[in-house]
């Protein structure tokens, strides 16, 4: 009898258990159900925010180029100098957000690629892919450094340099829309992206099959689940972040052969609607105000000026190099020193033109 009424009471625990449980369950469930719902509604009432306000154009939509002569490496006395010299240029057109650096060669030599090394001081031409390469590496977000830049005499001293520290020099664990990345050996399923390491912790897969070792510009998509062992992006161009974001990502280097070689091999389709000489025989930039433009060049002259590289171009037959550009500006009217470093004028001229550029783009915008 004692056995039947213990058998018993066991039994009614075990259902009293088990209903208990199912209950849990159930409000598990419930909870999981409301906090679903709940994320769907706020992305409703998010996408009809987003429908009824007007698209905001967030975009930069023009460029500023910047073109100066390999030779400024040549007044450098030392190795360590002439590279700290290509640092600070790189900085200063971080700084001022320019889109593309044009190096020439002012004596006319033929200087196209990045191969061959500076050779020493006073060997004509090398300079400019010594300034090139280091313009370049800088550029260049750390992570991706490996990948894009072996060893090199050029660079022995790069190291050394300040980062630009620009937006896309993205930190491992800094949430960002976009990343630069380098495109992974690795085996993908039919159908499927190729992955690419942005930097991260996690891979990124993206939408399209790429050659293994090409740099990409990705953007990413909303930050997945912790289990998932990779995250998702989308590859654009690398003026996506600005013409649609208004992002400063980095510039592009370019070498050019003379000074004519600078406009005749432009990016743009368009060409350089405005370019900008800048001497200290120009105009003084307090007295001009810049005309509409989508891709503006600022040209800088080496030791002897501006005008030593026009004279030196064969294909130029002018006697007046204010002819060659648009507007010839003095942005440091009244200078102390009888001399300004092309890396001083750089931060000079930067300086003196932003606010006239910001304000051109203004108004191009309200029209």
């Amino acid at each position: 009898m004692l056995v039947g009424l213990l058998g018993a009471t066991i039994v009614l625990c075990n259902i009293t258990c088990f209903t208990e449980k199912e209950e849990k369950k159930k409000w598990k469930e419930i909870k999981l159900f409301r906090k679903l719902e709940k994320e769907k509604m706020q992305e409703l009432v998010e996408k009809k925010k987003e429908e009824a306000e007007p698209n905001k154009d967030e975009g930069r939509h023009y460029t500023v180029s910047v073109a100066l002569p390999g030779s400024i490496l040549d007044n450098a006395q030392s190795p360590e100098l002439r590279t700290y010299l290509a640092g600070q240029i790189a900085r200063a057109c971080t700084i001022f957000c320019v889109d593309e650096i044009v190096v020439f060669d002012e004596q006319g030599e033929d200087s196209k690629t990045v191969e061959g090394e500076f050779e020493g001081i006073k060997k004509r031409g090398h300079a400019c892919v010594q300034l090139a390469r280091i313009l370049q590496y800088l550029e260049c977000p750390q992570y991706l450094r490996k990948s894009f830049f072996p060893k090199h005499q050029d660079l022995q001293f790069a190291g050394l340099l300040n980062p630009l520290d620009s937006p896309h020099h993205v930190r491992i664990d800094e949430e960002s829309e976009y990343r630069e990345g380098v495109v992974l050996v690795r085996p993908t399923k039919p159908g499927q992206g190729s992955f690419v390491n942005c930097g991260m912790r996690k891979e990124v897969q993206i939408d399209k099959k790429l050659e293994a070792g090409l740099r990409v510009t990705v953007r990413l998509e909303k930050q997945p689940s912790p289990d998932s062992k990779t995250r998702k992006g989308l590859v654009v161009s690398s003026h996506h972040p600005r013409t649609v974001s208004g992002l400063y990502w980095g510039y592009s280097v370019r070498l050019a052969s003379c000074l004519s070689a600078v406009f005749a091999e432009c990016p743009f389709k368009e060409g350089y609607d405005l370019s900008i000489g800048t001497s200290e025989r120009g105009t003084s930039v307090d007295q001009v105000a810049l005309p509409p433009f989508s891709h503006a060049l600022i040209v800088f002259g080496g030791l002897q000026g501006l005008e030593a590289g026009v004279d030196a171009d064969p294909n130029l037959e002018v006697s007046d190099a204010s002819v060659v550009f648009d507007l010839y500006l003095n942005t440091c009217p009244g200078q102390g020193s009888r001399t300004i470093r092309t890396e001083e004028a750089i931060l000079i001229s930067l300086s003196a033109l932003r606010p006239r550029i910001e304000e051109t783009a203004k108004k191009s915008r309200s029209n």
